[in-house]
């Protein structure tokens, strides 16, 4: 068995096969970042053995395209983040840095860790529309962020009273910009205010545009995960992230991968006698963001939630720690929402019904999420 280690670039992708016991080189090759590029890289793997594994570093911008084309070919192609390509890279023995070094220094992480323990490439097209969109909207969002402080300093030289009337989040809304519009047209004119009634305008073109991104948001998550919306604490938003980030539940072939991929698995740091965990600063930190923002509105409005919080800290935690192990439960719940697409059996008539830790859909069993 091989395992072929790919360094991706926007024009070429480095090849190399090293054998999945010894970690020998067994042969390299660079073929172009096109379809073409694609089939030669196929070619190249058939001449070398038939089983084999592809470990292409986790920067599906430009691995989308030979991704697609070798899972259509039939191949088994697993994602390597690339923190451990960089500690694979200071493991070995060679120094410096290049394409093939680092192609190396992929496959080498993947025999490392285990490529059963890797998460497989699952293109999942609608996830990654949700996912471009979700992103556009938050560069439009941080663009009007930016353009509202800068008609603000604006508005302090040309006419310090109209700032002084407006409140930190005033200028969101429609009418509160639509007033100061009409008052800056009163105004004498000249260079400054010309620039603040281009950037107003500019503020309203985005917060119409975002508000159609919205709406396109939630048409499309309605359509690809249903189930997510209905759970309490996750909007438009959140759901897109979680879906976008997330890339396909499926990839994962546990709930347990998931938490590791979210960052919400703890870390083991025993030593000794004492048994102890950490907090896990790695993983995707946008997803980790969004169940965190789910977390704090379920303590908020969830009673089930806060007698959770609150028998976790009777226990000796912090509210901090026990915030941790709310959202390693959310975690858990988010995976078995997207894995599972059938709904759980109902429980036998004399059976006890776990409480609900957050007051949610029971999730399919996890033998059968796990199948």
């Amino acid at each position: 068995m091989i395992v072929i280690g790919v360094d991706a670039h926007k024009r070429t992708h480095t090849l190399v096969a090293l054998d999945a016991v010894s970690g020998v080189i067994r042969s390299a090759a660079t073929v172009q970042a096109s379809d073409d590029g694609a089939l030669s890289a196929l070619r190249f793997a058939a001449g070398l053995d038939s089983e084999r594994v592809w470990a292409v570093e986790d920067c599906r911008h430009v691995t989308a395209r030979l991704e697609r084309a070798l899972l259509g070919a039939g191949e088994r192609v697993v994602r390597v983040p690339p923190s451990l390509t960089g500690e694979s890279r200071k493991a070995t023995r060679t120094p410096g840095k290049s394409d093939p070094i680092d192609a190396r220094a992929v496959a080498l992480a993947a025999i490392r860790e285990g490529v059963e323990n890797l998460p497989v490439a699952f293109l999942d097209e609608q996830a990654h529309q949700i996912r471009v969109l979700c992103d556009y909207r938050d560069q439009l969002m941080r663009e009007r962020a930016r353009l509202i402080c800068r008609l603000r300093w604006h508005l302090v030289r040309i006419a310090p009273h109209l700032e002084a009337q407006i409140g930190p989040e005033a200028l969101k809304g429609p009418r509160i910009r639509a007033r100061l519009a009409r008052q800056l047209g009163q105004l004498p004119a000249s260079t400054e205010l010309r620039v603040a009634k281009a950037q107003l305008r500019r503020i309203n073109e985005i917060t119409k545009e975002q508000q159609e991104l919205f709406s396109e948001l939630t048409t499309l998550l309605q359509a690809h995960a249903p189930q997510l919306l209905e759970q309490r604490s996750i909007g438009t938003v959140t759901a897109a992230v979680i879906i976008g980030r997330t890339a396909g539940a499926k990839r994962f072939r546990s709930e347990a991968c998931f938490a590791r991929h979210a960052g919400t698995a703890p870390i083991p740091a025993s030593s000794g006698k004492t048994t102890r965990h950490r907090l896990h600063r790695g993983g995707d930190r946008q997803l980790n963001r969004a169940i965190h923002i789910i977390a704090l509105g379920r303590v908020a409005w969830d009673p089930d939630t806060r007698a959770y919080i609150q028998r976790r800290v009777s226990d000796g935690k912090t509210k901090r720690e026990a915030i941790r192990c709310l959202k390693r439960h959310i975690a858990r719940q988010i995976w078995h929402l997207l894995y599972n697409t059938h709904p759980a059996p109902p429980a036998p008539p004399n059976s006890t019904p776990r409480p609900q830790v957050m007051g949610s859909l029971k999730t399919a069993n996890t033998e059968t999420a796990l199948t």
